[in-house]
């Protein structure tokens, strides 16, 4: 009986000495506490949206929009059609939305596209950290925006809720800035995964959205759990039914490959218009007028167009999951989904580009499931032998779209496979996003997405490479007379040199003046009191092979020879003349240079 009381109280000691020691275990529990926190901020963020949307729309406002199987939270019939409420809804959304910018938010304005864009910027130019007030003024206002009827998506939102709930959980550990962007990262996997109910999507979507040509390796780990964690949570709430009601759907026909090429293509000619559209409505017409007035006039006016086109055309209204089941499904024209991509793309711009909140991730996914269903509409239209599935390219179509605009290749692909619960489709969706990505490389929807790691300041301490071969040999050696002794030089006159220099290193020089060796005083020291061999021992018997570098050498080749050689200094020879010694180069030398070069770029990075 002790031994099992003493058994059990151990265990927490023995957690805790594993949290501490082992890494993977120290990210396993950190990424289920994200995960958790994620999960119950995205099943809280899902329903008020429900709900509210239900409310306003459905019920007050009498429309009647299609919702995907999945998503049928609240049911009932509609209302009496009042769509002028959509005045009465949006433009006290946008009005309060500025005056909470206005007052508590302000900087939120250059944080890019959306929450995700805002995630990324914390990723790499904030440490990591994003202030509590920020997600939750952002989701707050996106639940209302959503709810009534602007046009903007939910997973934006959700990305820089988890991403805050990994920040802050991060400042309270007290971690460090490289563990607090992990969690960070882990947080926003949280909030796709659950929101989209696509777990493995989530997590790679969000270790790769950070960069154009690359992915956070580091954070893959946490992001997974935590995803796992918060679609768990998600959807013992909700269940665990995919967000579509769709059949499977295959890839059998080798001929359809061609046509989902052409898909590629048109996503990417979507793609680049969609981004282009928002770019300039946001630039050219919303932020002149904030500069000059304001939030409030620059906010009302989004409002106000966006009431009015979906006054016009309610298709346009909120996310429009719906109409990408139908579309799926077959159920829509290509006339009607012509004047999606469009009125989508002019709806979403004025939303988003006013300032007013959501996200852009959902509005992309429905312009490039309309682009794929136009393309497998006309394709079973002139080849009915060999287009059976038309809604298959609606898939491809979503995940190729979004590859190409935001440069995540993996994330959406995979998505798109736990959306239909199947990789039948495998084949064309990495055609389709290949083809989408290379043609939209100077596109891009973040505003905030880096290169690759090396152009991070995240991971300007992982650049000594990179620092290093920027920087010359001739900036940062000390030109003086070095002393250089001649091969036949006896131990003894040897041992006064040693003595009465302050050098730790002498070239060794030949009979024709070439330098044939290094004499270190490391080799030296265990002998240099053994008198007997003062006359017996000559430097060219104990000087090392030459090492020597060049004034226009960089500065990581001398690391490299500082490593390979083992020694604390190198004479540097002339470039022209390699008899003539200009002087030595130390070892800290190098890394003095690189520190400072070091404080230059991040001291640069601090002042952007």
């Amino acid at each position: 009986m002790k031994t099992l009381l003493r058994s059990f109280f151990t265990i927490p000691l023995e957690l805790t000495r594993s949290y501490r020691s082992i890494l993977n275990f120290k990210w396993l529990v950190l990424g289920v506490v994200v995960g958790a926190m994620t999960g119950l901020g995205a099943i809280i963020f899902y329903v008020a949206i429900e709900w509210l949307h239900h409310f306003l729309l459905h019920e007050l406002a009498g429309f009647s929009l299609p919702a995907p199987a999945g998503e049928a939270l609240f049911s009932g019939p509609s209302g009496d059609p009042r769509p002028w409420l959509l005045f009465a809804f949006l433009v006290p959304v946008g009005l309060f939305t500025a005056v909470l910018l206005r007052f508590f938010v302000p900087f939120t304005r250059y944080s890019g596209t959306d929450g995700t864009d805002s995630m990324i910027k914390a990723f790499h130019y904030q440490e990591g950290r994003i202030e509590p007030a920020v997600p939750l003024i952002k989701v707050g206002t996106s639940i209302l925006t959503i709810a009534s009827g602007g046009s903007a998506g939910r997973e934006g939102p959700i990305s820089l809720l988890g991403a805050g709930c990994g920040s802050w959980l991060a400042t309270r550990l007290k971690l460090s800035a490289k563990e607090r962007r992990i969690l960070l990262l882990a947080g926003a996997a949280g909030g796709l995964g659950a929101i989209f109910r696509a777990p493995l999507g989530g997590a790679l979507t969000a270790v790769e959205v950070i960069y154009k040509e690359d992915f956070e390796a580091e954070a893959l780990l946490p992001s997974i759990i935590s995803s796992v964690v918060s679609y768990s949570l998600f959807t013992l709430v909700f269940g665990a039914d995919p967000i579509f009601g769709i059949p499977s759907f295959t890839f059998a026909d080798i001929r359809e490959l061609p046509l989902y090429a052409l898909l590629g293509l048109v996503c990417a000619a979507t793609g680049w218009s969609y981004v282009t559209t928002f770019r300039g409505i946001k630039y050219r017409i919303f932020w002149p007028l904030t500069d000059r007035f304001g939030f409030i006039p620059s906010l009302t006016l989004g409002a106000l167009s966006m009431a009015a086109l979906g006054y016009a055309f309610p298709e346009l209204l909120g996310g429009g999951q719906g109409w990408l089941e139908m579309a799926i499904l077959g159920k829509l024209s290509v006339t009607m989904m012509l004047g999606m991509i469009a009125g989508k793309t002019l709806a979403t711009s004025l939303v988003m580009g006013s300032g007013m909140s959501g996200g852009m991730f959902a509005p992309a996914l429905l312009v490039g499931g309309m682009s794929g269903g136009v393309v497998g509409t006309l394709a079973q239209r002139f080849f009915p032998a060999v287009v059976q599935e038309p809604g298959g390219y609606v898939l491809v179509g979503m995940a190729a779209f979004f590859a190409g605009v935001a440069h995540a290749p993996i994330g959406p692909l995979v998505m798109v496979c736990e959306l239909t619960q199947g990789y039948g489709l495998l084949a064309p969706l990495m055609l389709a996003s290949a083809i989408s990505l290379v043609l939209c490389r100077n596109v891009s929807l973040y505003e905030n997405q880096t290169g690759n790691k090396f152009d991070s300041p995240a991971h300007v301490g992982d650049a000594t490479t990179n620092i290093l071969e920027k920087e010359t040999v001739e900036k940062h050696f000390r030109r003086s007379r070095v002393t250089v002794v001649e091969e036949g030089t006896h131990f003894g006159a040897l041992t006064d040199i040693i003595v009465n220099s302050n050098e730790l290193c002498f070239p060794v020089r030949g009979e024709d003046d070439a330098i044939t060796g290094i004499l270190s005083v490391q080799d030296l020291r265990k002998v240099m009191y053994e008198d007997c061999l003062g006359e017996l021992l000559v430097a060219g018997d104990v000087a090392r092979p030459p090492v020597l570098l060049r004034p226009d050498d960089d500065l990581y080749s001398a690391l490299l020879k500082f490593v390979e050689s083992d020694l604390a200094q190198l004479p540097v020879v002339d470039t022209e003349d390699p008899t003539r010694v200009l002087g030595t180069l130390d070892r800290a030398d190098v890394f003095t240079a690189y520190a400072e070069t070091l404080k230059t770029i991040r001291s640069g990075e601090k002042n952007k």
